[in-house]
């Protein structure tokens, strides 16, 4: 979404409304300023407050986030670009969630390896030795459980017998033999158990 045009938008319905900025926060019971972000492209209205805002604007949801007054004849192609751009925008997110379980994992085994390395190679006793493992195992169970949960949430797996794809159970990714991102899996379509890639987009 352009949100320097969507901050143009409501500046220009705000002034065609013969509201201040003062006068329309006070309609929607927020401060000047946050108005004040929206019109210059920093921020944008808060889902809570959207058909509020709509409404004192005379204006409707798709207009707003359109950033202009969508007619007829442009509203399926308005629709459909947006639901383009929204995939577009959760494929990113995903991509930026996969390098997080990467890191994730990284940072977490350096954790694990430091504490077994040092309760190797350290004189100390053998209790203090047990409470270091056992300090390195913690993050690692932690992060390695968070892991698994960004890799089941983003993007989706392609069944190799169907080409279907969807997001499985967290219980399916956690129990599933795997290769790297590539997990053995049943196909909640075709019921068949196969080798199925991470992909990031549904199609």
């Amino acid at each position: 979404m352009d949100q320097i045009k969507i901050g143009k938008f409501i500046a220009e319905r705000r002034k065609k409304a013969n509201l201040t900025q003062m006068q329309l926060a006070e309609k929607l019971n927020i401060t000047d300023r946050a108005i004040s972000k929206w019109e210059n492209g920093k921020a944008m209205p808060d889902s809570s407050i959207m058909l509020d805002l709509c409404n004192v604007l005379s204006i409707s949801v798709n207009d707003l986030l359109s950033g202009e007054v969508v007619t007829m004849e442009n509203y399926n192609k308005e629709l459909e670009n947006k639901l383009i751009e929204m995939v577009k925008e959760k494929e990113q997110a995903d991509k930026r969630l996969l390098s997080l379980e990467i890191f994730v994992g990284i940072v977490v085994s350096v954790i694990l390896f430091a504490m077994v390395l040092v309760a190797s190679f350290v004189q100390m006793e053998n209790w203090l030795r047990i409470v270091l493992i056992v300090i390195g195992f913690i993050p690692f169970a932690i992060g390695i459980a968070y892991a698994i949960r960004i890799e089941q949430t983003a993007g989706y797996y392609e069944c190799a017998k169907c080409g279907h794809r969807y997001v499985p159970t967290y219980k399916s990714v956690l129990m599933a033999p795997h290769i790297n991102r590539t997990r053995h899996m049943r196909c909640p379509k075709c019921h068949e158990k196969s080798w199925q890639k991470k992909v990031i987009s549904k199609k």
